[in-house]
């Protein structure tokens, strides 16, 4: 009953949160007098800030319609190359005959929409031709689907690579470093020709019992049917995938606030500050942020806790115990591909040392075709999305695909 009882509170809310939308209004109103004065600024933050907190964001758009390369501007154009049940393989497709080295994003399914990634791929697309896996929110898959657990994830990944053909590059940030490890290593046992030409790893639990960090504790502390019972819940009849069992957003979203709470608070407290002091550009950094922050999906049930299971309590990939529907995974059969892993030094969500752990696990790569970096302050975020991520770690990925780029690299 949790995800009704959850829908039935937003429910409850609704009415107050439409009284304060339009009392806002009125006390913003340049024909109010009262809007001019500190109590009516006061009042109109209040309920501005009611309101965002009650609301239920939806996906954001990625909005990138334009690039740069060479310095000109040139037109971008979303569109969907593939469709699946549970991800649309989108593709930015930009309007220039330049040939750059074609990029496999693989978002992360970990609670936030593929869009969190916006940064990423716009720092990406002035010099790569950038696809990336945009995952569809759990509750508006129907069930007549199926499930869809991380062997699925894995397909996924695989199938991607086969649409996109040889000399593809891929790039996995956090959540998803696993199963595209996984993936590029069944690829590479089978010689295909499809394994992609690097491996970009950023932020990724490879192993999580190096320097764990408190996500990874609650793991070890819960086993796997506490978290059957505690967090999975049934989609309510309101929504497509009716009766699937989920790891619902909005618990995602309390756990990722509750770790961070008083940083929260006192943004939200700025943001009421800012409005009555009249800073808008102050409160549109915040309404843009936590536009992003705030929207959330639902998980597939079985992918949660089959990745619970396998990646942050057998630890099935570093221990050589890994298999995909009974195949056993092996790393070191990746030969080809080169590898490039990246840290950040203040990650509090993927401690240090668990990305670069899988240099050790993929002992097969020549030491020419690693790479590994750590940045120093740079927290888990920071990894792919903001001023560092643009001018100091997408620099170094760029170059380390170009180097390795079998048709416009050095090495090709």
């Amino acid at each position: 009953m949790l995800y009704q009882f959850y829908e039935f509170q937003h429910s409850v809310w609704s009415p107050f949160r439409h009284a304060a939308e339009k009392m806002e209004e009125v006390f913003r109103s340049p024909f109010m007098p009262v809007s001019y004065t500190p109590m009516g600024r006061a009042i109109a933050a209040s309920c501005h800030l009611f309101e965002r907190v009650t609301r239920r964001y939806i996906k954001p758009e990625f909005g990138l319609h334009f690039t740069e390369i060479d310095g000109k501007k040139v037109a971008v154009e979303e569109e969907v190359v593939l469709l699946k049940p549970f991800c649309e393989l989108l593709h930015f497709k930009r309007k220039t005959k330049k040939k750059h080295p074609k990029l496999l994003v693989v978002a992360p399914l970990s609670g936030h929409y593929a869009t969190l990634l916006r940064g990423t791929v716009e720092a990406l697309l002035p010099d790569h031709d950038v696809y990336i896996t945009d995952w569809i929110n759990a509750r508006d898959v129907c069930t007549s689907h199926g499930s869809f657990d991380l062997d699925d994830y894995i397909e996924y990944i695989m199938y991607f690579l086969h649409h996109l053909g040889p000399n593809t590059h891929v790039l996995a940030v956090c959540q998803p470093s696993v199963p595209v490890l996984a993936a590029v290593s069944l690829m590479a046992e089978d010689e295909d020709y499809c394994a992609p030409t690097t491996m970009t790893l950023m932020g990724g639990p490879i192993d999580t019992r190096v320097s764990p960090t408190e996500v990874n504790k609650l793991a070890e502390e819960k086993d796997i049917d506490w978290f059957r019972k505690s967090v999975i819940a049934q989609v309510p009849v309101n929504y497509p995938g009716f009766m699937r069992n989920v790891y619902p957003g909005f618990m995602q979203l309390t756990g990722f606030m509750t770790m961070n709470l008083e940083r929260h608070v006192g943004a939200h407290l700025n943001l009421f500050n800012h409005m009555i002091e009249g800073d808008g550009d102050s409160a549109e950094q915040h309404h843009d942020f936590y536009d992003e922050y705030l929207s959330v999906m639902d998980l597939p049930a079985e992918f949660y806790l089959q990745t619970l299971q396998t990646v942050f309590m057998d630890h099935a990939l570093p221990t050589d115990s890994m298999s995909w529907r009974d195949r056993k995974v092996h790393p070191s059969a990746i030969k080809n591909t080169a590898l490039f892993t990246i840290e950040g030094e203040k990650d509090d969500i993927t401690g240090r040392g668990q990305t670069e752990a899988a240099h050790t696990i993929c002992s097969g790569i020549p030491a020419e075709k690693q790479k590994h970096t750590l940045h120093p302050n740079v927290g888990h975020y920071g990894i792919f999305n903001g001023r560092r991520w643009r001018t100091e770690i997408k620099p170094q990925v760029a170059a380390f695909i170009l180097e390795h780029d079998k048709e416009l690299g050095a090495k090709s």
